[in-house]
């Protein structure tokens, strides 16, 4: 993939430098979905990039100015017959929460499936606590499909028994997407 930019942000692979950011974000997530992801010290980071720079569908998000990671953006293709179909995920540092960059970067994200990758349906599982990234389906005009009762569980209970959230479902297609821009 090359870049990606919008008017505030670049889209592009990882690299080694982006180490530090990711792991100023990283070491705590704002959102249980990302507790196992959890990163503890520089090197967890510096091997954790080494994997998403093998994956072309992993996306670091900095910003245009100075080019520091600010977040990123994944996408998954579903391995079903017409191969069409993707989902998708965003996470960034909190510092940066509230300046529509996510919406920016995710916005750049799905035009870059529909239009480059060929994708059909585009659809993101979000925690039912999780207000910020609803809102952001929400804005990108995907639409709320269902909500999954004790769905999954990343974290544990205070007496160790896993802790089951419910989570929503929300979706776009293709001629969708294109009636929005």
């Amino acid at each position: 993939m090359s870049n990606i930019q919008t008017e505030r942000l670049i889209i592009r692979p990882f690299s080694d430098k982006d180490a530090p950011d990711l792991l100023a974000y990283m070491s705590q997530p704002r959102v249980n979905c990302f507790a196992d992801e959890r990163i503890h010290t520089l090197a967890e980071a510096q091997a954790d990039i080494k994997v998403r720079m093998k994956d072309e569908l992993q996306f670091a998000v900095a910003t245009k100015d100075n080019n520091h990671l600010i977040g990123h953006l994944f996408a998954h293709q579903e391995d079903d017959e017409g191969q069409d179909t993707y989902s998708v995920g965003w996470h960034f540092n909190p510092t940066y929460s509230g300046q529509g960059y996510a919406t920016e970067a995710a916005d750049a994200l799905l035009n870059y499936l529909f239009n480059d990758k060929s994708a059909r349906r585009i659809y993101a599982y979000v925690e039912e606590d999780n207000i910020p990234s609803q809102n952001l389906c929400k804005r990108l005009g995907m639409r709320q499909e269902g909500t999954f009762i004790e769905f999954i569980s990343f974290v544990k209970n205070p007496d160790g028994t896993d802790k089951y959230e419910n989570t929503q479902q929300y979706a776009i297609l293709k001629k969708e997407w294109q009636n929005l821009t």
